[in-house]
């Protein structure tokens, strides 16, 4: 036990006190989490945008007259297959990705709190240029700036959650960042769907109305402290000891984690090196490969492209506009049903039946919407609206099952397995790779979907299979495991041991 540290429980954990809800922890962490809103708005509204008369008039004529042509194309995957079009949403993943990095360069010696702020007013910023966007440049300009906003927010955000929120509690605080992306996607539906009748304008608004979630975290990152190990980081020991009591509540015995915390950064100050190149080595081999598998992954879910393009999907089996923008509303309360429940069962049941289960329903929705797609929807016709109706349930469905699982625990089990030498290097590489994913997955989808056609559907359930039996085979169970002892489970996991000594506990793996 490090510095007399914490008493062990029956696992052979760390039982710390202060494992109550508290209501600073409560309000620290839903403001800290209130962050999603930027990432949920900008996926949903992006689809929507593309969708407006008004914007495509404005900034891509060329496609609108070949969408409104009678005989544009024959073929109904291939009408809105504009490389033009989709940089207007993947540019911003681009710059995300570069953000991410820089952030993860400059958050040990600024903290986290200034980087949440810094991401906020980025984006905030970035909505307004967008707005009052008057050419194509300008509209670049402001994506430039709400892609460094998401990355700066993305890579200090949940492990702030995850250094901030009692062990028993984690899952659940840390899947209310995920929560809040799916509440922002649902409300720039809700918005797509209501500007789409503005002429002209609507565009602007949809898009201007980012800045309301961006100010939301700006507030929101000014008013809370900083999480006590990067507090420690800077040298600040006694307002990091002040953060954690205020957290944890009054007359809470806060020693045993609070000399946890300062011997895990003691360890870190003791390699020379930075976290990047540390996260290479041998011993941290695991936290290497899930810093890669995650976001890998999570963009072959197929629900990256289904977020961005579900209203110009929608379109493309047989719904109208508008119903198109609804049924994306849809889509997006799916999602919130999908996240709420996972919170409540991660920190109940364990990660690893999450992935199971949604895995599983994935795979068998993906499967039935391409044995749908395929016989009733081809070369010059639309799908009829049974069938139609169909996808879109299917749809849903996949949604609701990817939130349940994969849409949780990406941003779950990486914000709170790395150790603090390689927290940092491992957030900002997951959430950068994620972005940079993002970023081809968003140019390329439409072109997929001309060139694949039915067959993108069973591309996707495929590489389902393959991420589920990683998942059941090489991701240790975390819940309930205190943040600084995640060394204790990867050495004792059948593979990841070879890699990783428990030198905290005295003891190798088993």
């Amino acid at each position: 036990m490090p510095g007399g540290g914490s008493l062990l429980n029956g696992r052979g954990m760390p039982d710390y006190g202060g494992g109550a809800l508290t209501v600073p922890v409560v309000v620290t962490c839903l403001m800290a989490a209130s962050g999603g809103l930027i990432f949920g708005y900008d996926i949903g509204i992006s689809g929507g945008v593309s969708e407006m008369e008004s914007f495509l008039k404005k900034f891509f004529p060329g496609l609108l007259k070949g969408t409104s042509a009678p005989h544009a194309s024959k073929d109904v995957y291939c009408v809105y297959n504009s490389q033009a079009l989709t940089a207007f949403t993947s540019s911003l993943y681009a710059f995300g990705m570069v953000g991410t990095l820089v952030a993860s360069r400059v958050t040990r010696r600024v903290g986290r709190q200034a980087i949440m702020l810094a991401g906020g007013s980025m984006f905030l910023a970035g909505a307004l240029v967008n707005a009052a966007a008057a050419n194509l440049a300008m509209l670049i300009v402001g994506r430039t700036l709400l892609g460094l906003g998401l990355g700066f927010s993305g890579q200090a955000t949940p492990v702030y959650l995850a250094e901030m929120a009692p062990p028993r509690w984690r899952g659940r605080f840390i899947s209310a960042f995920p929560l809040f992306i799916s509440v922002g996607y649902l409300v720039a539906n809700l918005v797509n769907y209501g500007t789409a009748r503005i002429p002209v304008w609507g565009w602007r608004l949809s898009l201007g109305l980012a800045a309301v979630p961006a100010a939301v975290m700006v507030a929101g990152a000014a008013l809370i402290t900083d999480s006590p190990s990067s507090l420690v980081l800077r040298g600040k020991n006694d307002h990091a000891r002040a953060a954690l009591q205020r957290v944890r509540g009054k007359g809470v015995d806060i020693d045993a984690e609070f000399s946890d915390i300062l011997a895990a950064v003691e360890h870190d100050r003791r390699n020379e090196e930075g976290a990047f190149w540390r996260i290479l080595r041998r011993e941290n081999r695991p936290y290497l490969v899930m810093a890669v598998a995650f976001p890998v992954f999570l963009n072959l879910t197929g629900v990256t492209v289904t977020a961005f393009f579900s209203p110009i999907l929608f379109r493309t089996v047989g719904f109208g506009s508008d119903a198109a923008l609804m049924g994306a509303v849809i889509l997006g309360l799916m999602n919130i049903g999908g996240v709420v429940a996972s919170g409540f069962a991660m920190d109940r049941y364990g990660r690893k039946l999450l992935f199971m289960i949604g895995g599983a329903l994935m795979f068998t929705c993906q499967v039935a919407m391409a044995s749908i797609v395929g016989p009733h929807l081809g070369n010059g016709s639309k799908m009829a609206k049974g069938y139609a109706v169909a996808v879109l349930v299917l749809t849903c469905g996949f949604s609701a099952s990817f939130s349940w699982s994969w849409g949780a625990l990406y941003w779950t089990i990486p914000g709170e397995m790395y150790p603090v030498e390689v927290r940092s290097a491992g957030q900002g590489t997951a959430v950068a790779l994620n972005l940079g994913l993002n970023f081809v997955q968003a140019q390329c989808f439409l072109a997929m979907l001309c060139c694949f056609k039915y067959g993108i559907f069973i591309f996707y359930a495929c590489w389902l299979v393959v991420m589920t039996a990683f998942a059941m085979a090489f991701v240790p169970e975390t819940k309930g495991v205190p943040l600084d002892s995640m060394g204790h489970v990867f050495a004792r996991h059948w593979y990841w041991g070879r890699f990783v000594k428990d030198h905290k506990f005295g003891n190798e793996s088993t």
